[in-house]
């Protein structure tokens, strides 16, 4: 542990905001109508939910408990339940729309309206797993597909996209010119972006993206007997922190769990929205390790959860990620091997970091009995990558 230190981590704790948005932002009805959906596609099987049992002894807590997204579907990562389901919803309005009369999404996913469907194309802006999740969509129900990637993007993720059907175009910028160039071209050509984060005018697919991720914290709140006391959420946009933190909240009610978010110091946005007290843009000026959490711009709907959801904001440096994902795959005692990409560890790395300080335990409420819940939301999505990490030591 002598990597963890959390005199390299930064603290806020917020002042939530008052009012319900956990249940009027995502309802009920959206996440039941996505766990109908996506409980029927082929492969659906509920990801594992691991307990760290002698992490938690050697850190000083009562549990750890890790949400493994690796086998989602084949894909890698919990975006396989995001983008896919909002691509299905995009082209059930757009199909009912050309043909004057409501449609279900049972009969676009058994190609009903195949020639329709493959007159209709859907882009999107992507750091990977989003766009692997809406390439596999779109191949699933014969529909072109354009993915938007930025400089720093591995090819190898990109090559994922292509093997799926998409095409990849790589710009010289970053994740939000990607998000920005996607939706230009969108709207000059009359295609479609299937995008995991709001802006003014466009909030149905990021909603679906957002009710999709439920299916994941349904399926913890039913193997759970009691709530987490904390859970440790990825920033990126805040589409996945936002999604579990309204799950979490209409499922446990008042004894939802502290919401504590986790971003890369390199890219905090909802760091620096929550000090702000409003959702605030920040310029990446160096990508971080965490590709998938490399966003400078909060998704607005995003942001309405968590500035009620919210109780702390953490940011963590590049330095003790890639000792996470070892410890997790060369685990001590009888905790089991756990293989996961540099984002799911996010979350994990700031826990162990933070109980290595009295004090910052003391201000996240963590103590012997603590019970936290992570979200492990990618498994190897790059094999070079992670080849890399498993090769380097934690004394270089």
């Amino acid at each position: 542990m002598d990597r963890f230190s959390a005199a390299q981590l930064q603290h806020y704790t917020s002042t939530r905001l008052s009012g319900d948005s956990a249940n009027k932002v995502l309802s009920k009805q959206d996440f039941e109508n996505a766990w109908t959906e996506i409980t029927a596609w082929d492969g659906y099987l509920a990801t594992p939910l691991v307990d760290l049992g002698a992490l938690a002894g050697q850190i000083g807590i009562s549990n750890v408990i890790y949400k493994h997204e690796g086998p989602r579907f084949g894909l890698g990562s919990f975006k396989a339940l995001g983008a896919a389901y909002a691509a299905l919803r995009v082209l059930q309005r757009e199909v009912s729309r050309r043909i004057g009369q409501s449609t279900s999404l049972t009969s676009i996913r058994n190609g009903e309206h195949a020639e329709i469907c493959s007159q209709i194309t859907l882009v999107s802006a992507t750091d990977g797993n989003h766009g692997r999740s809406l390439a596999w969509g779109c191949q699933r129900f014969g529909v072109p597909c354009r993915i938007y990637i930025h400089a720093e993007v591995s090819e190898g993720r990109a090559q994922a996209m292509r093997d799926l059907g998409a095409k990849v175009i790589r710009i010289e910028g970053d994740y939000d010119a990607s998000v920005a160039l996607a939706r230009d071209e969108a709207e000059q050509n009359g295609w479609f972006v299937v995008s995991d984060t709001s802006w003014p005018g466009y909030s149905e697919p990021p909603r679906d993206v957002m009710a999709g991720y439920g299916v994941m914290t349904r399926e913890i709140c039913e193997a759970l007997d009691q709530a987490p006391t904390h859970i440790f959420l990825q920033g990126g946009v805040g589409g996945l922190a936002a999604s579990v933190a309204a799950g979490l909240r209409q499922y446990w009610q008042n004894e939802a769990p502290r919401v504590v978010i986790v971003e890369p110091d390199l890219a905090a946005c909802l760091f620096e929205s929550a000090q702000a007290g409003t959702a605030t843009t920040v310029a990446i000026a160096e990508e971080t390790i965490m590709a998938g959490l490399s966003c400078g711009e909060p998704s607005q709907m995003a942001w309405e959860i968590l500035e009620q959801e919210a109780s702390d904001f953490v940011t963590i440096p590049d330095s003790i990620v890639a000792p996470t994902v070892r410890l997790l795959a060369h685990p001590q005692g009888d905790d089991p091997v756990v293989e996961a990409g540099e984002s799911a560890v996010a979350g994990l790395a700031a826990l162990i970091a933070a109980r290595q300080s009295p004090e910052l335990s003391d201000a996240l409420g963590l103590n012997a009995q603590s019970r936290v819940l992570l979200i492990g939301s990618e498994g190897v999505t790059d094999p070079d990558i992670f080849a890399q990490i498993m090769a380097e030591t934690d004394d270089t």
